[in-house]
């Protein structure tokens, strides 16, 4: 694609019908087809668009009408899948809630969204608060065959569902999904080539936008989704799964793949197409996957919320190599455009900041119209009166044959595991606490391309990591928590006066942060591999037996990834939980060692 190329007029095919509307007629095409195999129970799509339309009718009775939100915080199970298209039945939209996130963070998300109702079960309800009135499907409606579908006056340019992201100001913003945008993803795309006989994995939470194309992608589609079962699944468990439930399809954000690739790929040679994406792909595992699973073929995704789920994809054909893995082009229904700061194209082979236009577009912010108007622009690309397009903030290059490369964030947002983390939330979070005076999040690079987030904060006395995490998680999700704490008497600033956050980044990494607990250094062979595997992972030592992997700032996945280490290494069976019940390593150790047969050393295993 040349400079030229950009200033064409874009067309795009009209979308006619909403997500449900489609999804129905699906069902009326082949009722008893299977829809959703989940640990609970399975349901073709009659069953599924019988009980969601149950589901709907006290959605109806309990007031929810168009443009009305539901929020839904279930585990992964049918009934979730089933929630969902009742929700977009009865005329409203989706606020998806993880049940990981904590009480206050849900209660501010419901309260900003206006949900009249949420959708739960008993485990859940007293993380909801007071915001909106609760549904309590601990017993899902039966089907029946007298179930009416309650339809509300739905358009595609009606919300789908509303997407929580992080905020400079402080405050999480919504982005307002069209039914639209959904339907744009999923029907013929050109990035994924989907067959009946398909069957798609879900496993990603419904509050991220990953979840869209594993189950819009399946169930507008005709093919079964096939549901993960809840709770947290190690790297190698997740593959194991894949495996044996025939998956063709999946979609993995890029802390998974690289977990995954390096857990040992060979649950995935019956996966028809791979997609990955949601941050920078590590070429090493690109090259590896594509090695290891020749029948597979591979996709990069990338794009924001605010574009539903992709902007561009690149599906390999060969090695990346020493290169940087490519993002590819605009997908179907989306345009692209390279600008420099007068909205000018910028030539092949410039950096420009990314614009994304078309049918994915969301509607914007919700209750911050000032927002949506700086980010949604007018597209002067476009003959359509009132068009806009989207400012993603990232920069990129075109290469001449039009495949795009990204370069990084023109603002001060980042990616973190897949999550997009405006480092202003955090700060403002870090400042509510008695103790701070100011803070600054910077992501420090670890090794490849993992990333961590680093807080820098002023206070007259260190403040334990202990804590300024407990603080933190009551009302921030786990992934925004920084991985370190450290303390300085004034924050660097640049000629202009603002905070430097490149002299932050630059900062060498602290041998080991402020922790509730004196350094223990190890005494065993066992604890000394221990803390040698933790100090890998965490990018810093030493790392004392007695520190709390959750304290060093560890997470689940690091969690996953551990454990199948040691797993390998040793011979056993070690679960993830066993980081929760076991959090340091003289506990780790101790589990162990029962693990392990009274004849084995205490040392690694060789290999």
């Amino acid at each position: 694609m040349s400079t030229e190329t950009l200033l064409e007029r874009p067309t795009y095919a009209t979308i006619t019908a909403s997500v449900h509307t489609l999804f129905s007629q699906r069902a009326v095409a082949d009722p008893h087809a299977v829809a959703i195999s989940a640990h609970d129970e399975e349901l073709t799509y009659a069953e599924l668009d019988s009980r969601s339309s149950l589901l709907a009718g006290k959605l109806r009775e309990a007031g929810i009408g168009a443009e009305d939100t539901v929020g839904i915080c279930l585990d992964r199970s049918a009934g979730l899948i089933v929630s969902l298209l009742a929700v977009l039945k009865s005329g409203g939209n989706y606020l998806g809630l993880d049940t990981k996130q904590p009480r206050e963070r849900h209660i501010a998300l419901l309260e900003d969204s206006g949900a009249k109702v949420v959708i739960t079960t008993t485990d859940y309800v007293e993380q909801l608060g007071h915001s909106a009135a609760t549904l309590v499907l601990d017993v899902a409606p039966a089907p029946t065959s007298s179930a009416t579908p309650p339809y509300a006056e739905t358009s595609p340019m009606s919300t789908a569902y509303i997407a929580y992201t992080s905020g400079s100001s402080g405050k999480p913003k919504g982005v307002c999904v069209p039914h639209q945008g959904v339907v744009r993803l999923v029907q013929d795309p050109d990035f994924l080539s989907i067959r009946p006989d398909d069957v798609f994995l879900h496993f990603a939470p419904i509050a991220f936008d990953a979840s869209t194309l594993e189950i819009w992608g399946a169930l507008l589609n005709g093919c079964r989704l096939v549901v993960a079962p809840p709770g947290e699944l190690t790297p190698a468990d997740l593959a194991a799964f894949v495996q044996k439930s025939g998956i063709t399809v999946a979609w993995l954000t890029a802390g998974l793949f690289h977990a995954i690739v390096e857990s040992g790929v060979q649950n995935l040679r019956g996966l028809r197409h791979l997609v990955a994406g949601g941050d920078v792909l590590s070429a090493a595992h690109v090259d590896r996957a594509l090695s290891e699973l020749p029948r597979t073929i591979l996709t990069n995704g990338y794009g924001p919320t605010e574009n539903t789920t992709f902007t561009a994809c690149h599906t390999f054909t060969g090695a990346v190599g020493d290169g940087p893995v490519p993002v590819g082009r605009s997908i179907r229904g989306t345009s692209v455009h390279l600008l420099d700061g007068d909205y000018e194209p910028v030539a092949d082979g410039e950096v420009g900041e990314l614009y994304a236009a078309g049918l994915g577009l969301a509607h914007g912010y919700l209750n911050n119209s000032a927002l949506t108007a700086e980010r949604f622009i007018p597209n002067p690309f476009s003959d359509v009166p009132g068009d806009r397009m989207y400012r993603t903030g990232d920069l990129a290059s075109r290469r001449p044959d039009g495949t795009l490369e990204f370069h990084g964030r023109a603002d001060e947002q980042v990616k973190i595991r897949g999550f997009r983390i405006e480092p202003g939330e955090i700060e403002a979070a870090l400042r509510a606490h008695p103790e701070i005076a100011d803070a600054a999040v910077v992501p420090q690079r670890t090794s490849g391309t993992e990333r961590r987030l680093t807080a820098y904060y002023v206070s007259e006395e260190t403040v334990t990591t202990a804590e300024l995490r407990r603080d933190l998680g009551r009302t921030l999700p786990s992934y925004m928590i920084p991985a370190l704490f450290v303390r300085l008497d004034a924050l660097p600033l640049s000629s202009n006066g603002k905070v430097d956050r490149a002299v932050l980044t630059a900062m060498p990494r602290p041998e080991r942060p402020e922790m509730s607990s004196e350094y223990r250094a190890p005494t065993t062979e066992v604890e000394t591999w221990l803390t040698e595997l933790w100090a890998d992972f965490m990018g810093f030592s030493p790392v004392g037996v007695d520190d709390d992997f959750f304290e060093l700032g560890g997470h689940s996945l690091m969690a996953a990834r551990i454990t199948g280490e040691i797993s390998v290494e040793y011979d056993v069976n070690m679960p993830p939980v066993a980081f929760y019940e076991h959090p340091t390593i003289d506990e780790l150790a101790a589990y162990l060692s029962t693990l392990t047969t009274a004849g084995e050393s205490e040392g690694p295993s060789a290999g």
